[in-house]
C-alpha cells in the first residue's frame, strides 16, 4: 500500500511539472516592455505655468522574443493615444483628449550606434494631460519569415499634478467662505420698507454678484476675441503665403542630400505630417547608414515636446505624425550624422522648420461644467450660512440679529 501511494505521489509530481512547463513555453511569446523615465511614479502631466523649464518623458519599448532576448530585425509601429474624455472632470486641455498623439513606425535599435540599447526604441514625447495612454506597438520583421507579426497595448497612467489639487482647493474655500457670508447676511433678521421688494443688504449682495458676473463675462469675451485676432494675424490667407510655407527644407552636401518635408500648419487635437528623406546625392539611393536625431521645440517657451534618434527605414526615410497640443508654432529640426561603425563618415547636416500650431477653444459643454462646479460650491457655502443662521436664531445664539 505505501509503495503504490508513493507511486501515485510521483506521477502526480511529474504530471504537474508537465503541465507547468508546458503552460510556461505556450505563454512565452515576443513580448514589449515599456519603462519611462522619471519612473512611472514620478510622472506629471505638462503644466503651462510650472516654473522651471518641464522635460519631456523618455520612452524606452524593449522588443524582446521568446526567449527574453532583444528582437533583431524588427519594426515597430508604434501610436500613442492619449486618454479618453471625460463628462465629469476635464483636463488642461480638452481639445487633447481621445486623441492621437504619436503615430511613427521605426526599426528597433540594433546598437551599432551606441544610442540605445539594442532591441530597443526611445524616444522623448511630452505628456499633456493626466489619465491612462494607450501605447499600442505593432511589430512585424524587416526580413521575411524572421517572425510572426504581432501587436501589444500598454498602458501608461498619468496621475494629476498636486499643485492642481492645492489650487483647487484654495478656490473652493474662497468660494465656500462667500457664499457662507452671504448666506449669513440674507438669513438674518431684516425690515423689509414698503417700496422694497428685499432687504438692502440682499440688495447689495445680489448688485455685487451681478457686477461680478458681468465682469467675468467681459474678460472671457475680449480675451477670446483677442485670441481669434491674434490667430487670424498669425494665420493670413494668401497662395502665396502658403506656398512658401509649404517649401521643404533641403540641404545637400558632402555626397548628401537631407529633405524634410510635412505639414507647416497644424491644429491642436490633429497630429501633423512630417518626414525626412536621406539619399546618397551621387548613386539617388537611401542612405540607411546614417543616424537621424529629430527634435520639436516649442518657439514661445523652448521646451521640447518630442525626440527622437535612430535610423532610418530601408528606403532611407523617417515618417511620423505628432500632435502639437498647446496651440504655439513649433520648430522641428533633422540631425543627420554619421555611424560610428560606418565607412560613410561626414559633418552634421541640420535642417529645419517652423510650423503654425492653431489653438482651439474648449467646447461650451467643457465651461459649463466647471462653472457648474463653482456656482454648486457657492451654493453650498449658501446654504450653510443659512442653516447656521437659522439654527443661532432658534437657540438665540449671539449670532442672531
Amino acid at each position: 500500500m505505501p509503495k503504490i501511494k508513493l507511486s501515485m505521489l510521483l506521477s502526480i509530481t511529474v504530471l504537474v511539472g508537465l503541465v507547468t512547463y508546458g503552460l510556461q513555453g505556450f505563454s512565452a511569446q515576443p513580448v514589449v516592455r515599456l519603462t519611462t523615465n522619471p519612473p512611472i511614479n514620478q510622472l506629471i502631466p505638462f503644466e503651462a505655468e510650472a516654473p522651471r523649464p518641464q522635460s519631456p518623458v523618455e520612452l524606452t519599448l524593449q522588443v524582446a522574443d521568446k526567449a527574453g532576448q532583444p528582437l533583431k530585425n524588427a519594426n515597430v509601429h508604434l501610436q500613442i493615444l492619449t486618454p479618453p474624455k471625460s463628462p465629469w472632470f476635464t483636463t488642461d486641455f480638452p481639445i487633447v483628449e481621445g486623441t492621437k498623439l504619436l503615430d511613427m513606425e521605426v526599426p528597433v535599435s540594433d546598437a551599432g550606434d551606441g544610442t540605445a540599447i539594442k532591441g530597443t526604441l526611445q524616444l522623448q514625447q511630452m505628456l499633456p494631460i493626466r489619465g491612462a495612454y494607450q501605447l499600442i506597438a505593432a511589430v512585424k520583421p524587416t526580413t521575411a519569415n524572421a517572425f510572426t507579426p504581432f501587436q501589444q497595448t500598454l498602458k501608461l497612467s498619468v496621475p494629476e499634478n498636486p499643485v492642481k489639487y492645492y489650487s483647487f482647493a484654495i478656490l473652493a474655500a474662497i468660494l465656500l467662505m462667500v457664499g457662507l457670508g452671504g448666506g449669513l447676511i440674507i438669513g438674518r433678521r431684516q425690515i423689509v420698507q414698503p417700496a422694497e421688494i428685499a432687504p438692502q443688504a440682499v440688495r447689495m449682495l445680489l448688485s455685487g454678484a451681478t457686477l461680478v458676473a458681468i465682469a467675468a463675462l467681459l474678460v472671457v469675451n475680449v480675451s477670446a476675441e483677442l485670441n481669434e485676432s491674434s490667430q487670424a494675424h498669425q494665420h493670413p490667407g494668401g497662395d502665396g503665403h502658403h506656398a512658401e510655407l509649404n517649401a521643404p527644407a533641403l540641404l545637400q552636401s558632402q555626397g548628401l542630400r537631407l529633405e524634410l518635408t510635412g505639414d507647416s500648419h497644424a491644429v491642436v487635437g490633429e497630429p501633423a505630417h512630417l518626414s525626412v528623406q536621406v539619399i546618397d546625392a551621387i548613386t539617388r539611393q537611401p542612405a540607411t547608414d546614417v543616424l537621424l536625431k529629430v527634435k520639436a521645440t516649442q518657439l514661445e517657451n523652448h521646451w521640447v515636446s518630442f525626440a527622437y534618434n535612430g535610423a532610418p527605414d530601408v528606403k532611407g526615410q523617417l515618417t511620423w505624425q505628432s500632435q502639437f497640443f498647446d496651440g504655439s508654432p513649433h520648430r522641428v529640426e533633422v540631425e543627420a550624422l554619421p555611424r560610428s561603425n560606418s565607412p560613410r563618415q561626414f559633418k552634421p547636416l541640420r535642417v529645419s522648420r517652423e510650423i503654425e500650431v492653431e489653438g482651439v477653444a474648449p467646447p461650451l459643454s467643457v465651461r459649463l461644467i466647471s462653472l457648474t462646479y463653482l456656482i454648486s460650491i457657492l451654493l453650498v457655502g449658501l446654504a450653510l450660512g443659512l442653516w447656521l443662521r437659522q439654527r443661532g436664531r432658534h437657540s438665540r445664539d449671539p449670532l442672531a440679529l
